[in-house]
Formats: structure tokens, sequence, C-alpha cells
């Protein structure tokens, strides 16, 4: 088996490597991690939002090899919007955090506020807020008429 340079133990396979986790975490306290694990996710979703939805043969006859990001317009998508979401509600409830924080957050942030059409969001998250606003509260809420798709997941 071919390896790595540098690391003899990381086995290379199909031309990629295999993660492996730093053997030292990274600096800072929780809330830092959390901020950058954030901010990853957001450049990702960004970097990747163009694409979303396409086989890999489209995007290489659209873009050819993507090294940076394809547009110059706003991009990201629904997953870094409800992560920054439950990311608030885990720093206002910490360990502490109920069903029911989240249904009245989800009233509160999301199915109370006149946005118009929910952009971005899938079958499951329209289907959640549109019972929301029907009064069906949670786990209902997020399993009655919907539950058929929730998107690639």
């Amino acid at each position: 088996m071919e390896t790595v340079a540098g690391n003899p133990t990381a086995p290379r396979t199909g031309g990629t490597r295999t993660a492996h986790p730093p053997d030292e975490p990274a600096p800072g306290g929780p809330r830092d991690r959390a901020r950058g694990a954030l901010l990853g996710l957001a450049v990702g979703d960004a970097l990747g939002a163009p694409a979303e939805n396409m086989r890999p043969s489209e995007i290489r006859r659209r873009w050819g090899r993507i090294e940076g990001f394809v547009s110059d317009d706003p991009a990201g998508t629904d997953d870094t919007e409800y992560a920054i979401f439950s990311g608030l509600l885990l720093a206002r409830h910490g360990s502490e955090l109920t069903v029911t924080d989240v249904e009245r957050a989800w009233r509160l942030w999301i199915a109370d506020v006149d946005e118009g059409p929910f952009r971005g969001a899938g079958f499951s998250e329209r289907g959640t807020l549109e019972n929301l606003r029907r009064g069906l509260a949670a786990p209902i809420s997020a399993q009655h008429r919907h539950a058929w798709s929730d998107g690639l997941a």
C-alpha cells in the first residue's frame, strides 16, 4: 500500500489521502473552536453553493477544476443558516436545551417572521415551518405531511 509522504502510517487510497484527526486539539477554548467550525462550514457552503445538486460531470463541464469562488455574487445556503441557528441555541441554553426551546426559537426567529418564500430550505424545513404556523407542536411539526423528502440527506 502506498503511503502519504512524510507520514508512513497514512495510507493512500485511490490517489487520495485518508483523513486522520490531529494529534493535538486546536488551540483556544470550545467557543473559539465552535466559531472556527462555523466559519469553516460557511466558507465551504459558499464555495459549494453554486454547484449544489450538480453531478461532478456537470460541474467540470461548466467550470472545469474549481479552485476558488466561481461567482462574485453572495453564496451560501440554509445549511449555514441552520448551523448558526443551532449554534445560537446551544450558546444560549447549553446542555439544558430542550425541544420546547427549539420550537420557541423556530417560531420567534423563523416561522413567525414574514420572510415571504423561505429561500434555500428543503421540503422538511418548509413543511415544519408551515406546521408551526398551523399550530402543530414539536415533534409532530416535523412529522406531519412532509416527511417524504429531505433533499440529499
